[in-house]
């Protein structure tokens, strides 16, 4: 009856996955999942959770609402996986409690800029292989990044050859602009698409009048040739 009675006096939302080790550090749950070998982040996840370690795994992936339920998180470790891909809600339902995020040491490119705008939290992004590109340089001005991890945002490719291997900040110090450079990209594209029309529309306008005057030719040979036609019958 005891037992029974411990079982019904435990929260459903307190269980520990059994790849994880759940503990209290300073009277909060601390769920430590380091290096157990995950392909994926585990679905039961304590709802009580406050400090999450899923570092040091072989994690490819963050799905959308990866972690809706964990209301109360406020510390999220992510560092040395294998992430490539980072789905824009994938921090859905802890933008407004998170305080840290580290995604450092991962094989991420590229990541939405809605999946960490919405954030409050100090991010780590270092030791990714980036490509230098608009919405890295707007996660880099407006997201809350770690001052001592973001000399190790480096371009592993970019537009240009002279930005590989270098910090993205110091690129960006140097003026250049990655946004820039894409709304010209856009403007040329746009400019040649209209030029094309205008070509399109001069071409009909062209064809439309030669047709008219060959036309208009026609019918006044015929009408010239008229009278000597009649003049032949009588």
């Amino acid at each position: 009856q005891a037992f029974f009675c411990l079982l019904l006096c435990v929260p459903w939302g307190s269980s520990c996955p059994p790849s994880c080790q759940c503990t209290e550090r300073a009277g909060a749950k601390a769920v430590l999942c380091s290096s157990r070998h995950l392909e994926e982040i585990p679905k039961d996840i304590p709802r009580d959770a406050v400090f999450l370690k899923l570092d040091a795994n072989s994690i490819t992936r963050i799905p959308s609402n990866a972690f809706r339920h964990l209301s109360q998180l406020e510390e999220l470790d992510l560092s040395r996986n294998a992430i490539e891909k980072i789905d824009r809600a994938a921090f859905k339902g802890v933008a407004a409690g998170l305080r840290t995020l580290d995604l450092s040491s991962n094989r991420i490119r590229s990541i939405p800029k809605e999946a960490l705008l919405a954030l409050n939290a100090k991010l780590r992004l270092a030791n990714n292989p980036w490509h230098c590109e608009c919405a890295l340089q707007e996660v880099l001005w407006e997201a809350r990044l770690d001052p001592d991890s973001v000399q190790d945002i480096t371009c592993h490719t970019a537009p240009r050859e002279e930005y590989v291997g270098k910090p993205l900040l110091q690129v960006l110090d140097a003026g250049v602009n990655f946004c820039s450079v894409r709304q010209r990209t856009t403007d040329v594209a746009m400019f040649i698409t209209m030029f094309g029309w205008f070509a399109m529309v001069i071409v009909y306008v062209i064809c439309y009048v030669r047709h008219n005057r060959e036309s208009a030719c026609k019918h006044v040979d015929y009408l010239r040739s008229l009278p000597s036609a009649q003049g032949h019958a009588e």
